[in-house]
């Protein structure tokens, strides 16, 4: 995918907030640094921004759908506050040590399918940034251009794992969305 995608799918925790595992509390969102300019940069380009996210704290009772709405709530509101928006959120409640097996829990493609689906996209002409594999390799299902960030959650496995899809990646997210615009040149080294 050479041009500009029609949509960016940014996964949340690790990549847009900080990561403090099962957050359940408006107190816990932190922005990352860059994360406002990211989306509003994606958003000012007429790019949609979604987020897709699974929180298995739901099913493992850590949390409960409203207290997943209220975490939200806050974080585009953070966002809001930086000029920047998010035009949907979907998210995966399950775990498959609880309910067992579902389709959209990422690396699945429910969520992904559901959204493009619902703004009409085309699965070649979307983008998808994360900080773990499983966040990105539905880019090689799908289609679409998937870009891995670094953050304290991506594991050896995960780069080892986008290196060997030939995933492409990134430092951080502003490195992904200058790739995205055409800023900068693709780094492929995992």
């Amino acid at each position: 995918m050479s041009r500009t995608p029609d949509a960016v799918f940014f996964d949340r925790d690790g990549t847009l907030m900080e990561d403090a595992h099962y957050i359940k509390s408006p107190t816990q969102v932190r922005l990352l640094p860059g994360a406002a300019r990211a989306v509003k940069r994606i958003n000012d380009a007429g790019i949609r921004a979604i987020v897709v996210t699974n929180q298995s704290g739901i099913d493992r009772g850590i949390f409960t759908v409203d207290d997943y709405e209220a975490v939200k709530a806050q974080f585009e509101a953070l966002l809001q506050a930086q000029g920047a928006r998010i035009d949907a959120s979907y998210f995966c409640p399950h775990h498959p040590g609880y309910t067992g097996a579902c389709d959209c829990r990422k690396p699945a493609t429910k969520m992904f399918e559901d959204a493009m689906r619902d703004f009409g996209l085309k699965p070649s002409n979307v983008a998808y940034i994360g900080d773990r594999w499983r966040d990105v390799a539905v880019s090689k299902r799908l289609g679409g251009r998937g870009i891995m960030i670094s953050s304290p959650m991506t594991n050896d496995d995960d780069r080892a794992r986008a290196a060997s899809d030939e995933i492409e990646t990134a430092e951080s997210i502003t490195d992904a969305v200058d790739m995205l615009l055409g800023l900068t040149a693709a780094n492929n080294s995992a």
